[in-house]
């Protein structure tokens, strides 16, 4: 979300563009299902946590966040238009950690914007150390808490998705998430414990657009899709652990 902050127009472009396209083709082909890929960015900042499907979803506190909201608003009003369509907004939360295989992860290009990728590279010794934005927050520990939710549990939620708009139409908002808010020390603290490394961080100032702590109530998910995160924040740190070193040359490690 920060780096949408800095570059407005780059994720307006890429994602409206994209989907508006894709609603023209799939029209073409008569295709009509649609699992979205959303974000948890579009209960904004007025909402309280935890994030219910019910509660306005139209405000964000980053471009990121509004082009979400912008295109769920376009993907009802196509619904409108087209009743035998069905649109699933999937409102994801934080996806982290890897396939347990370790060959399949998240490899940014360049400084990761996000917060797993940047800890892997830090404790690989790519980077020198991690820097934590915001040390002041209202929260326990002063930093952001968010929901992480394991990258294999997003993955069955799509699959669960699929599954449910077999036999629906309309527009149906998901959450994808575990319910329960880590903060960024408390990740942290986790990866180390899990991979038995050591992470340098420093805190640094508040980043542009982020929300002091938000979750979600995933019972909608539990009860309409049958879906709920099994994976615990040690499976998470463990598993992007284990993709960073596959991904990651030998002479990077101490």
């Amino acid at each position: 979300m920060g780096e949408s902050v800095k570059k407005p127009l780059e994720y307006y472009r890429n994602n409206l563009d994209s989907t508006m396209t894709l609603l023209e083709t799939m029209e073409e082909f008569d295709c009509k299902k649609f699992i979205f890929s959303s974000s948890a960015t579009v209960y904004g900042p007025s909402n309280p946590h935890p994030y219910k499907e019910d509660m306005p979803a139209i405000q964000s506190s980053s471009p990121y966040g509004w082009s979400k909201v912008m295109i769920e608003r376009i993907l009802t009003d196509y619904v409108t238009a087209h009743p035998d369509f069905c649109a699933i907004l999937l409102r994801y939360f934080n996806p982290i950690g890897a396939h347990e295989s370790g060959l399949l992860g998240d490899d940014p290009n360049g400084i990761p914007n996000n917060l797993m990728p940047y800890i892997c590279r830090v404790a690989a010794g790519q980077l020198e150390k991690l820097t934590i934005f915001g040390g002041d927050y209202p929260t326990p520990d002063g930093t952001c808490q968010r929901d992480y939710l394991h990258v294999a549990d997003l993955a069955v939620g799509h699959l669960k998705a699929l599954e449910y708009a077999e036999n629906h139409n309309g527009v149906e908002a998901i959450n994808l998430g575990t319910g329960n808010g880590i903060s960024v020390l408390e990740l942290v603290t986790a990866f180390e414990r899990a991979n038995n490394i050591k992470l340098p961080y420093v805190i640094g100032p508040r980043r542009d657009g982020d929300l002091p702590a938000f979750w979600a109530d995933a019972e909608k998910a539990k009860k309409i899709l049958g879906w709920e995160a099994s994976h615990s924040v040690r499976d998470m740190c463990r598993s992007a652990w284990l993709f960073a070193k596959g991904s990651t040359p030998e002479s990077s490690f101490s």
